[in-house]
């Protein structure tokens, strides 16, 4: 389904490669990978919400010399933008998500490796030069869930994240049009799970979910996890503040790419909130709608620590494999540079709500 790589350096835009990644994607697969709930009111605000907040340049600053590095967790990073947890990398890309690991590492970005992925987090954490973090689907099995963290561990990935905004899915009407389903042959190695087990009539993911997800549980898995453990889903005030009072390392504010529950506010929307009812006892990442260097400048202003980006880089990696995943990177952390520079903030840490307008 992938066409010849295309010359990524002609490709100037995240929404180009958008555009591009069409032709080089089935129709099932596109429609899975674009597709939101139900009327997609939040997916489209994700991106609609960022452009709507407005720079606040400061002038006459020496911006001869901009740096991108950051550190979250005690951890080093090229730039605040990492490659978020996607599933199924195989849809778009035949060599998965060992390509997009060589983008990462092409272009400097760290990745966080999806329960779901088509490549074991083995694999992915062999290549991977950049930090590389284990996303967690909590399975209804604890002994599996134990499993899975100590599996990511020894793999050597140096986060856990949690995502706790899906018991169960949302109304995904484009994807159950396009009559969705994993192709023949694909596995999920991080899971073992036979496909063939899926139950007829549901998606693959609704067999992989646990709705008894609760607080308790994830005081438990804090309790045997020897890395950071994350939380990725959390958009209300109150639900930040109890993650703050059990422990987590960190939130991540998503609301899941407008793909579970519609007409939830925009994560640009929802970030401010968070941050102002946490006032700095967690370190705090976000998600959705970033497809600028200005939306990620934005969103850093906002507080967050480092930005995720998941739609785009699978668009790269449909249209010209790792080239494409670096590609993306690289339009978003050249945008970002120009950004600062323009806004007279020569470092991450310069960035803050001043850089807004009220």
């Amino acid at each position: 389904m992938n066409q010849p790589a295309t010359a990524t350096k002609e490709i100037f835009t995240l929404a180009e490669f958008e555009q591009l990644a069409q032709n080089c994607m089935s129709p099932m697969a596109w429609s899975y990978v674009t597709g939101g709930a139900a009327d997609e009111f939040t997916l489209r605000a994700n991106v609609e919400d960022w452009q709507h907040l407005r720079l606040k340049p400061t002038i006459l600053v020496d911006v001869s010399r901009i740096s991108l590095k950051t550190t979250f967790l005690g951890q080093s990073f090229e730039s605040p933008i990492m490659l978020a947890p996607t599933a199924f990398h195989r849809l778009c890309n035949g060599e998965a998500e060992l390509a997009t690991v060589a983008g990462a590492n092409q272009s400097g970005a760290g990745m966080i490796v999806s329960t779901y992925a088509t490549e074991s987090v083995e694999s992915v954490a062999a290549s991977a030069r950049q930090p590389l973090w284990f996303q967690l689907y909590v399975q209804s099995d604890r002994e599996l869930n134990r499993h899975l963290i100590k599996r990511a561990e020894a793999a050597g990935c140096t986060a856990i994240c949690v995502t706790v905004d899906t018991p169960v899915l949302g109304a995904r009407n484009r994807e159950a049009r396009s009559q969705f389903k994993l192709p023949p042959g694909f596995k999920l190695p991080n899971l073992e799970f036979d496909l063939n087990r899926v139950t007829p009539g549901r998606a693959v993911a609704d067999d992989l979910l646990a709705p008894t997800l609760t607080w308790k549980d994830i005081e438990w898995m804090k309790s045997i996890t020897s890395v950071p453990l994350l939380l990725k889903g959390v958009m209300n005030p109150e639900d930040a503040v109890h993650a703050a009072e059990l422990g987590v390392a960190g939130i991540i504010v998503s609301n899941h790419g407008g793909r579970n529950l519609d007409t939830l506010p925009s994560t640009a929307a929802a970030l401010p909130r968070i941050a102002e009812a946490l006032g700095g006892r967690l370190p705090l990442i976000v998600d959705g709608g970033i497809r600028r260097g200005t939306d990620v400048l934005k969103a850093l202003a906002l507080g967050a620590g480092l930005v995720l980006i998941g739609r785009p880089y699978l668009y790269g990696l449909a249209v010209a494999g790792s080239e494409g995943v670096a590609r993306v990177i690289e339009i978003l952390k050249a945008e970002l540079q120009m950004a600062m520079a323009l806004t007279g903030r020569t470092s991450v840490a310069q960035i803050d709500r001043s850089l807004l307008w009220d």
